[in-house]
């Protein structure tokens, strides 16, 4: 049997183990990571509020007179002009009823000229002493009477008339037609509950917000008044229901001054332009508020993780990463957050690499960021 001398099988042995020492040292190297330290900054913010979008006048278009309708001259969406008839309703009736109230104009017009020219004879005959003074009296009471009733008659005969007219139903202003949930044929009464139509006056959009009362004591308080505060609030962007922005852009031209006692919010009413019609009456959006903030802290977005929809970043303690919970406000950029609370000035923050990093794991400083740049 051969014999290896000793120093055979020590040597690869001990060159295994320090290989294996050179991986763990290499494998324990602490990483380095660029860190940010907070200070104060400014930066142009945004708030976001669900929206309601309403035409400058929805009016509701109802009939002054009962009937059929006979015609109806507008299509939905269209656009319609003061005075332009939209719907016919029945007018044989009215027709009838005009024209019967005209002859008794026409009779009530002979009858006091006839009691006029009676008069006119008893004053006559009245001068010359053959009549009394009574039946001159007389005679001057039945011109009165006969005026009275032609008065009345020329009263029925507008109220005809207007009945008449009312059958041609109108368009008050210029705007678009909304829904048309009656035909041709359906009968129609003052009385409805559901209108014939809706113009919408869409030249201008009314779009409507809340803002809590907080809120609009801290613009009040920064502007000095409400008043001030429509005067300097800049202008406003519309986001559509389908995330687009609209190209216009709004003012705000009223506050309530009424808390709502069950939501705690004040009502704003902001003003858009509609030149292309891409509003309509009724739809929703959100409106962005842009606002200038003083003395706030910001971070890269990338230095921030999420769990279970907390929001955390790793702050550089002692040569360690220790993982803080924060509270943010999104920066309309996309790409930065402003700390609410969880960290404060002269923290310094991980700023890349914080999926990599676990909670108390060892790092070196690779470069230092002041983050009021």
């Amino acid at each position: 049997m051969r014999l290896f001398p000793l120093s055979f099988v020590v040597i690869p042995t001990l060159l295994l183990l320090c290989t294996g020492c050179k991986q763990s040292a290499s494998s324990q190297k602490t990483r380095e990571y660029e860190v940010m330290v907070l200070h104060p900054t400014s930066r142009q913010l945004s708030s976001n509020y669900s929206a309601t979008i309403r035409g400058k006048q929805d009016i509701d278009i109802r009939p002054k007179v009962s009937g059929y309708i006979t015609a109806i001259n507008v299509r939905e969406g269209a656009f319609v002009h003061k005075g332009q008839t939209m719907f016919v309703i029945d007018q044989a009736t009215y027709e009838a009823e005009l024209q019967t109230a005209t002859a008794n104009v026409n009779v009530a017009k002979a009858a006091v000229a006839a009691a006029e020219l009676t008069l006119e004879s008893k004053e006559q005959l009245y001068k010359e002493e053959i009549i009394s003074a009574y039946e001159l009296q007389m005679a001057r009471t039945t011109v009165a009477k006969e005026k009275a009733t032609l008065a009345q008659a020329i009263a029925n005969e507008t109220n005809a008339r207007n009945n008449y007219n009312y059958t041609m139903v109108k368009s008050p202003a210029d705007g678009v037609v909304g829904s048309l949930p009656l035909r041709e044929g359906a009968l129609v009464s003052p009385n409805d509950a559901t209108p014939l139509t809706t113009v919408s006056d869409n030249s201008e959009m009314y779009v409507y917000f809340s803002m809590t009362e907080s809120q609009v004591l801290s613009l009040s308080r920064q502007f000095g008044s409400l008043d001030n505060v429509l005067e300097n609030m800049p202008d406003l962007t519309l986001q559509l229901a389908d995330g687009s922005i609209y190209g216009e852009k709004g003012r705000i031209e009223a506050i309530s001054g009424i808390i709502d006692p069950t939501t705690g919010a004040i009502s704003v009413r902001a003003t858009f332009p509609n030149r292309g019609r891409l509003l309509l009456s009724g739809g929703s959006g959100n409106v962005i508020l842009p606002h200038e903030q003083d003395n706030c802290i910001v971070i890269p977005q990338s230095a921030t993780f999420e769990v279970q929809d907390k929001v955390y970043v790793y702050q550089y303690v002692s040569g360690e990463a220790k993982a803080r919970i924060i509270n943010v406000f999104e920066i309309s950029n996309g790409k930065e957050y402003v700390i609410q609370n969880g960290a404060a000035e002269g923290d310094t923050l991980v700023v890349e690499g914080v999926g990599m990093i676990k909670d108390g794991a060892k790092i070196n400083i690779k470069k230092v960021i002041d983050g009021g740049e």
